[in-house]
C-alpha cells in the first residue's frame, strides 16, 4: 500500500516556515485579487490538468500538459467567470458561464449555456445559449442545457439535462458534444420533473417533479424502461417530510434515500421502490443534513460513488467543517495517509478512472487552498498550484463555530471571526454578516461570502458574526421549516438574537454594531435598521430588497413570471395579498422614517434577481425621511454580486472607511 512518510517531514517544515512570518496586514489587492488557480479537474487519463484563471479580469479555462508543462489558455471571456468545468474524456471539455462572487455563492443568471472546447483550442461548439442571449433575443423562456454526467465508455457523449421540450420539465439526453446531436432518454417522463436518477446501466429509473401551482414535490419511479412511471410519494418542501432519492445500490434495485421523517436532520436509508418501504439507516448527523437539506432542491455531500462503476464508496456532510466517512477499505486508507502528510488542512482527493493517479485538494480556515499530484504507482506526491499563495496563514484569523439560542428556543449555528491579539474581556466593534437566500447555506468552513467579509474586517480589527438563521437549509427542518411566514419578524429577530450572544460572549462592544449583507442580507440589513434603529449603529446593504410586493410582480426581475418562486416567496412572507399591510410593515422602503443609523447601499446596475429598482426605492425613500444614505454606489455592467476586482477594491476601500467612521477604533 501506498505510503506518504517520506514527504511529511518536508510538508511540515514547509508549514512552520510560512507560519512563522511576521503577521502583515491583508491589503485589498491582494484581497480581492482574483486566484490563480480555481476549479481544476484532471483528465481522465490523469495527463492534463484543466483549470480557471485570471484572464480579461475573469476566470477563464486553462488546461496544463502535466507531461510537458506547457499550458493552453482556452477561453477569454471578459463578462463572465467559466464555470462547471468537465472532461470528456481526455480531448475536449464542457464548462458554462457565470459569476462566481454572488452573494449566495456562485449563480449563474445571465450566463449559464454549455460550451465545449478541444484541450487544443482548435475545435469549439456552443451546445445552448446562455441567459444573456436568451433575453436579448426576445425570449421569455430560458431553454437551459446542462451536463447530468459524464460518461466512463465515451469521450465524445455525455447525459444532458434541459428544459427543451417544456418550460417546466428537464428532460435527459445522450448529447453528442461534437456534433450537438440529442437523443431523448425520458420521452414518456410525468410533467414538471426536475431531478432524475440512473441506474448502473444509464437507465433513468428514478425522477422528481412538481405540481402546478403548488409547493409539492412527487417521487416517481419504475421497474424498468419498459416499464410505466408509479408515485412512490409526495410532500409539501415547506413542511416536509422531505424524501429525496440518491442513488441506486449495486442491485440496482436498492435505492439510498435522504429523508428526515421521525427526526430532524436529513439522513441517508435504504429504500425498496417495489415495496414503497424505508429501510436500514445508513448515516446521519446530529446537527447537519446528509445527502439532501430539507429545501430539497439543493444538493448537498451525502452518498460518494466511484465514477466508473457507480458504486457507493463512502459518505460526506457538510459540518462545521466538512467530514468524510469511507467505506471503502482502499480509500479509507489513502485518506488516513494524506491526513497525515497533510496536518494542519481538510484533504480531499478524487481518482482517475484508471485509479492511480489523485488530485488532492487541500485548505482550511487559514490555509488558502492547494492542490497535489499524487501518482499511486510511482509513489510521489506533487503540489501543482496555491489558489492564492499569497494568503499564508499569519494574514488569516481563525474560523470559530457555535450555536445560538434564540429567544423563541431555536438553536441554531453561526461563525464568528476575532482578530488577532484578541483578549478575552475586550469589547470590539462588531459587525453582524447576514447571508443571502435567505433559503440557502451560503458559507463553510474556509469559503463564502460572510467568511469573506469576516477575514478582511477581522483583519482591520473587527469582530464579525455570520449567523445561520431560520430557513437556512443544511441544518434540519427545524431550522429550515420555522422560516416560512417570519420574513421581517422572527426572522430578523434571530438577526438580533446574534448580536445579544455576542455581548453575552463578552467581546462585543453593544455601543459599536453594525449589520452588513448582500440579497436577502441586504433587504435584512435595511429591516433591521428600522425594526431595532438602537441595537445597530450603522448598516451596509448590497443587492437589497426594499419593496417585497414589487419584488414579486416586477418584469425588470427574474422571479415574476415563475408561479412556483412567487408561491413560496409568499410562504416565506406569509400571505397570499401582496397589498396587505403585512407585506408593507415587511417592507423597509416603506419603513425609512424609522432608521435613524447610517447607511451605505452598493448595487449593480444589471441586476435582475433583485433589480436596481429595489435599491433606488430604498434610496429615495431615506432622502424623503430625512437621513440619506452616507454613501449609494451603482457599478455599470456588474449584476447581482460584483464580478470585477477593481469595483470590489473601491467597495471595500469605501465600507472600510464607513466603519471606521460609525464604529471604528476612534469612535465611542
Amino acid at each position: 500500500m501506498f505510503n506518504l512518510r517520506a514527504f511529511i517531514a518536508s510538508l511540515l517544515l514547509l508549514i512552520c516556515i510560512t507560519g512563522s512570518r511576521a503577521a502583515e496586514p491583508i491589503t485589498l489587492e491582494e484581497f480581492f485579487r482574483l486566484p490563480e488557480v480555481a476549479s481544476p479537474e484532471l483528465s481522465h487519463n490523469g495527463r492534463y490538468f484543466a483549470y480557471t484563471a485570471p484572464y480579461n479580469g475573469k476566470r477563464n479555462l486553462t488546461v496544463l500538459d502535466l507531461e510537458t508543462n506547457k499550458a493552453t489558455l482556452l477561453t477569454n471571456f471578459k463578462d463572465f467567470d467559466v464555470m462547471d468545468v468537465e472532461w470528456v474524456g481526455n480531448d475536449r471539455l464542457l464548462f458554462s458561464l457565470g459569476n462566481v462572487n454572488g452573494p449566495s455563492g456562485p449563480e449563474h443568471f445571465e450566463g449559464g449555456g454549455l460550451f465545449m472546447v478541444s484541450r487544443d483550442g482548435k475545435e469549439t461548439r456552443q451546445l445552448s445559449e446562455t441567459v444573456k442571449q436568451t433575453r436579448d433575443n426576445g425570449r421569455m423562456i430560458y431553454r437551459q442545457l446542462a451536463v447530468h454526467r459524464t460518461l466512463p465508455d465515451s469521450d465524445v457523449e455525455v447525459i444532458a439535462e434541459g428544459n427543451l421540450r417544456s418550460a417546466e420539465s428537464q428532460d435527459l439526453y445522450r448529447l453528442n458534444i461534437r456534433t450537438g446531436k440529442l437523443t431523448l432518454l425520458t420521452f414518456d417522463r410525468p410533467d414538471r420533473t426536475w431531478k432524475w436518477v440512473l441506474d448502473s446501466k444509464m437507465v433513468p429509473r428514478v425522477v422528481v417533479s412538481g405540481v402546478k401551482d403548488e409547493l409539492t414535490r412527487v417521487v416517481w419511479y419504475r421497474k424498468d424502461a419498459k416499464s410505466p412511471w408509479v408515485e412512490l410519494l409526495r410532500y409539501d418542501m415547506t413542511k416536509g417530510p422531505t424524501f429525496v432519492p440518491l442513488a441506486f445500490e449495486d442491485d440496482d434495485q436498492t435505492l439510498q434515500v435522504a429523508s428526515n421523517e421521525g427526526r430532524d436532520t436529513m439522513a441517508i436509508y435504504r429504500y425498496d421502490p417495489e415495496k414503497r418501504q424505508r429501510g436500514e439507516l445508513i448515516a446521519a448527523h446530529p446537527r447537519f443534513d446528509i445527502g439532501a437539506d430539507a429545501a430539497s432542491d439543493s444538493e448537498i455531500p451525502g452518498v460518494l460513488t466511484d465514477w466508473k462503476t457507480g458504486k457507493i464508496v463512502g459518505y460526506r456532510v457538510d459540518a462545521d467543517k466538512p467530514e468524510t466517512v469511507w467505506i471503502d477499505p482502499e480509500r479509507a486508507h489513502i485518506q488516513a495517509m494524506l491526513d497525515q502528510a497533510l496536518p494542519e488542512t481538510l484533504n480531499f482527493y478524487r481518482r482517475t478512472p484508471d485509479g492511480s493517479r489523485l488530485l488532492v485538494t487541500s485548505y482550511s480556515d487559514r490555509h488558502s487552498t492547494r492542490w497535489y499530484f499524487l501518482d499511486l504507482d510511482k509513489k510521489t506526491l506533487e503540489e501543482l498550484f496555491a489558489a492564492r499563495p499569497w494568503m499564508t496563514p499569519d494574514k488569516l484569523v481563525d474560523q470559530h463555530y457555535a450555536i445560538i439560542k434564540s429567544r423563541d428556543g431555536l438553536e441554531f449555528p453561526a461563525y464568528y471571526f476575532l482578530p488577532k491579539g484578541y483578549k478575552p474581556g475586550d469589547k470590539l466593534p462588531t459587525i453582524v454578516h447576514i447571508h443571502g437566500g435567505p433559503h440557502a447555506r451560503a458559507d463553510e468552513w474556509g469559503h463564502g461570502f460572510g467568511v469573506m467579509e469576516g477575514q478582511l474586517f477581522a483583519s482591520r480589527g473587527y469582530a464579525v458574526i455570520v449567523p445561520n438563521y431560520r430557513i437556512t437549509p443544511g441544518f434540519g427542518g427545524k431550522i429550515y421549516y420555522s422560516g416560512f411566514g417570519t420574513i421581517g419578524r422572527q426572522m430578523s429577530e434571530d438577526h438580533e438574537d446574534a448580536v445579544k450572544w455576542g455581548i453575552a460572549q463578552g467581546f462585543v462592544d453593544p455601543k459599536r454594531v453594525c449589520i452588513s449583507g448582500a440579497s436577502y442580507g441586504g433587504y435584512a440589513t435595511m429591516m433591521a435598521l428600522a425594526k431595532t434603529p438602537d441595537l445597530f449603529k450603522c448598516g451596509i446593504a448590497g443587492a437589497m430588497v426594499s419593496d417585497l410586493k414589487l419584488q414579486l410582480t416586477s418584469p425588470a426581475g427574474d422571479t415574476f413570471d415563475s408561479e412556483a418562486s412567487v408561491k413560496f416567496w409568499k410562504g416565506i412572507i406569509g400571505t397570499n395579498d401582496l397589498s396587505s399591510d403585512l407585506v408593507k410593515s415587511v417592507s423597509p422602503a416603506f419603513l425609512a422614517d424609522k432608521i435613524k443609523a447610517a447607511v451605505f447601499i452598493y448595487a449593480g446596475e444589471d441586476d435582475i434577481r433583485t433589480p436596481l429598482e429595489q435599491t433606488t426605492a430604498m434610496r429615495d425613500a431615506l432622502k424623503r425621511a430625512g437621513n440619506p444614505a452616507k454613501t449609494v454606489m451603482i457599478k455599470e455592467k456588474e449584476g447581482h454580486g460584483y464580478g470585477k476586482v477593481e469595483n470590489n477594491i473601491d467597495l471595500y476601500t469605501q465600507v472600510l472607511k464607513f466603519l471606521d467612521a460609525q464604529i471604528g477604533p476612534g469612535v465611542k
